[in-house]
């Protein structure tokens, strides 16, 4: 691996969006292929963080940074990608976001850096987002799976107007509904016919994996 692959890998693992954006940079100067600077560079970072978060090696701040760091290095060498007409390999893309009425983003955001390092494309929503725009990315995503977090009880029913809003749009069929958040259980989730529920981020991954293979 070159050295500027390294670097891309040790800016993701080390937290650095500066470091990783100057990597990115330097594999274009290069003329390093970007799908190759992306998988084996960034890709291969954000996936050492998300074992490590695993074995508790790393706390949720440092997983959030390495994210950062991850889609810093990417937004550089996107371009590029587009020039080339070459898209990266997904196993799915995950539309994620906290339902409207709902401010919290911890969890979501953990759950976002673990599906992208398990090879998701992720497409944050961020807090408070209303049932049309979950819709509406959904269909511009062509989205495996819509994701919406609720930790506050008085926010978890916008979860079933989602589940309903997908019916009514008819997206129900080919898009997955997976919920989490504190408020959120496995009796809930079969009353707001959720595809699955999950607790924690790992939980989560393994929810979209089983789904996107149905």
């Amino acid at each position: 691996m070159s050295n500027v692959l390294a670097n891309l890998y040790e800016a993701v693992l080390n937290a650095n969006p500066d470091k990783a954006k100057e990597a990115a940079a330097e594999a274009l100067k290069e003329k390093i292929d970007p799908l190759r600077a992306i998988e084996d560079g960034l890709v291969r970072g954000i996936r050492e963080v998300g074992e490590r978060f695993g074995r508790s090696e790393l706390f949720l701040a440092d997983l959030v940074m390495s994210a950062e760091a991850f889609k810093e290095g990417v937004q550089v060498l996107e371009p590029e990608l587009s020039r080339r007409n070459i898209k990266m390999q997904t196993i799915g893309t995950v539309v994620l976001g906290t339902v409207a009425g709902d401010i919290h983003s911890i969890g979501k955001d953990m759950v976002g850096v673990l599906l992208s390092a398990a090879g998701f494309k992720v497409c944050d929503l961020g807090v408070d987002v209303s049932t049309e725009k979950f819709i509406q990315s959904a269909r511009q995503n062509n989205a495996s799976i819509l994701g919406a977090s609720a930790l506050l009880s008085t926010s978890a029913p916008e979860q079933k107007k989602i589940a309903d809003a997908m019916k009514g749009e008819g997206i129900r069929d080919r898009t997955k509904l997976m919920i989490g958040g504190a408020a959120v259980s496995e009796h809930w989730a079969k009353e707001v016919g959720a595809d699955g529920w999950a607790l924690s981020g790992p939980e989560g991954v393994e929810l979209a994996k089983q789904l996107v293979a149905k």
